[in-house]
C-alpha cells in the first residue's frame, strides 16, 4: 500500500488541469497498483483509456473486468519498454507512469527511455527506490518480515541500483524549459521524479 499512497500524493502533486484521459504505465506487471489508484482517486473520468505495457502478459481478464467497473478502458501492450521509446512519436500519452522500473537500466538505456517519455507524453510519474543509509539498511531487514532469499537479494540490489539527489532528473531530456520538473525523497525507501508540460499544470495556487 506505500506505493499507492506515494503514487497517489505524486498525481495530485502534479496539478493537471484536466484528469489524464490516455495513461500508459511503463513495467505494469499485472496492472494491480494501476486498478488501486484508479480506485483510490476522489474523481476520476469515466472515459479513460489505460494502457498497461510490460514485455509479458501477465495482466487476469479479472484484472481488465475490475478496470471497467470503474470506467477504464484497459489494453494491455507486451512491448519492450526501450522499442516503445524509440518507436515513431504518435499523440502524446497524457500521463506516463513507471514504479521500481527505471533503475533496471543503465545510464545510457535510462536517457533513451526518458527522451521517449518525455516525446510520448504530457505529464510523468517515476517512483524508484531511493539510494541512502536509511534504505540500504531496511534493504538488508527484509528477512525479518519472512521473504525468501531471493525477495532478500532482489532488495539489496534494487537499493544499490537506486537513484537520491537529482540523477532522475540529469538523466531527463536537455529541451527542459517546456517542463515543471520535481525530484525528491519520499520517506521511507523511495526517490519520486515528477514531470510536466507547462502547458497542462494549474498555475493557481
Amino acid at each position: 500500500m506505500l506505493s499507492l499512497r506515494i503514487l497517489k500524493h505524486a498525481w495530485s502533486h502534479l496539478r493537471l488541469i484536466e484528469p489524464p484521459a490516455r495513461i500508459i504505465e511503463l513495467g505494469a506487471g499485472d496492472g494491480t497498483l494501476l486498478l488501486r489508484l484508479a480506485r483510490a482517486l476522489p474523481s476520476r473520468r469515466g472515459d479513460t483509456e489505460l494502457a498497461l505495457l510490460d514485455r509479458q502478459h501477465v495482466v487476469s481478464a479479472e484484472t481488465i473486468d475490475q478496470f471497467r467497473s470503474v470506467g477504464w478502458r484497459v489494453k494491455v501492450v507486451c512491448e519492450d519498454a526501450l522499442q516503445w521509446a524509440g518507436a515513431p512519436s504518435a499523440e502524446p500519452y497524457d500521463l506516463c507512469i513507471a514504479t521500481l522500473f527505471l533503475h533496471h537500466f543503465r545510464d545510457p538505456e535510462l536517457a533513451l527511455l526518458l527522451e521517449g517519455v518525455a516525446a510520448r507524453s504530457r505529464a510523468f510519474i517515476a517512483i524508484e527506490p531511493h539510494r541512502g543509509t536509511l534504505a540500504t539498511l531496511g534493504s538488508h531487514l527484509v528477512g525479518m518480515l519472512g521473504v525468501n532469499a531471493i525477495t532478500r537479494e532482489d532488495a539489496v540490489k534494487s537499493v544499490e541500483a537506486g537513484f537520491s539527489s537529482a540523477e532522475i532528473t540529469a538523466a531527463w531530456p536537455g529541451n527542459v524549459d517546456s517542463w515543471w520538473i520535481r525530484e525528491f525523497r519520499t520517506l521511507p525507501f523511495s526517490q519520486c521524479f515528477l514531470a510536466a508540460r507547462q502547458s497542462v499544470r494549474r498555475t493557481d495556487h
